[in-house]
């Protein structure tokens, strides 16, 4: 469970944290939205959201960096934020408290090693030094759960490490890591996977993940070529939600709604065409978690 002491520590460790205001000027609401990495496909998301909100002159939206899902989702518990992006076991493990705007896309597992490396799967880990994810990313408590289901004890087993992405792959192709786990969009700019380096597959834990920690583990493919050069792999998909303060206006959280549902097109980053999609049939599949009335009314005037 992600506990609130732990929500505090994620919170200290933020990455670049940017001021946040409140409402703005006139009648469009401000929404302070919390992102994440530079380089992740949060960040990518929030910033194309951002950017079609002021198009479209209905709702300003102002993108937060942070390190992930759970120092968003603290965030917005502490009232610093709006809305959060956030993986969904992240979400459900801090609840009750967020509401769900939609579910925008699929976050993908993904574990990093040399390419000359022993490890084949997720098992062959016992003694390896591996990162995962930053503090304040949901891939802290995703990578554990996915070491435990390959019966890996990540607090005995495995040196573990919370560096921020770009620092953990200079440490991997430096030697000083084993191993990295990124939880994001495929491919992730951030994370250009060398020659020299490989996606390890998690096919063989898919379903003891399912099994011990519930349904929102899902099989997913990293197709063949994503990164230069890499072969299809095999891994975990997470989704993706937007969640919001129950605080937050029916107002505003309608404008929010209607920015997905009417530019669900321009809301994929680029690079990911292909392997990421927003319509209304996955935006309200949001793994349990209520939506805002704002955007449930929003679903229910468009689609019935």
């Amino acid at each position: 469970m992600v506990t609130r002491r732990r929500f505090l520590t994620a919170v200290s460790v933020a990455v670049g944290l940017t001021a946040v205001g409140g409402c703005g000027g006139g009648d469009v609401p401000t929404v302070r939205m919390a992102a994440g990495e530079p380089g992740g496909f949060y960040d990518a998301f929030a910033r194309l959201l951002a950017a079609t909100a002021e198009r479209a002159g209905t709702v300003r939206i102002e993108p937060v960096t942070t390190a992930g899902s759970l120092a968003n989702l603290e965030l917005l518990m502490r009232g610093e934020v709006d809305t959060a992006l956030a993986l969904a076991d992240s979400v459900v493990a801090a609840a009750p408290g967020p509401l769900a705007v939609g579910r925008v896309y699929e976050n993908y597992l993904q574990l990093v090693v040399r390419a000359d490396s022993p490890v084949r799967r997720v098992a062959d880990l016992r003694g390896a030094r591996i990162n995962l994810g930053n503090t304040g990313s949901g891939a802290t408590a995703s990578g554990e759960k996915l070491l435990r289901a390959a019966g890996v004890d990540p607090a005995t087993e495995v040196t573990a490490t919370h560096l921020p992405l770009s620092d953990a792959a200079t440490a991997l192709v430096a030697g000083r890591l084993d191993a990295l786990l990124w939880a994001g969009g495929v491919p992730t700019a951030a994370l250009d996977i060398p020659a020299t380096m490989r996606l390890v597959d998690l096919a063989d834990v898919t379903a003891a993940m399912r099994d011990r920690f519930g349904y929102l583990y899902d099989p997913v493919l990293v197709p063949a070529d994503a990164y230069p050069h890499t072969p299809a792999v095999r891994t975990i998909g997470i989704a993706n939600l937007l969640v919001a303060a129950p605080t937050l206006s029916d107002t505003a959280t309608a404008a929010l709604t209607d920015l997905l549902v009417g530019h669900a097109d321009a809301l994929v980053p680029a690079e990911a065409a292909g392997t990421q999609f927003l319509d209304v049939r996955s935006l309200i599949d949001t793994a349990g978690i209520a939506l805002h009335p704002g955007a449930a009314r929003v679903y229910r005037d468009r689609h019935g």
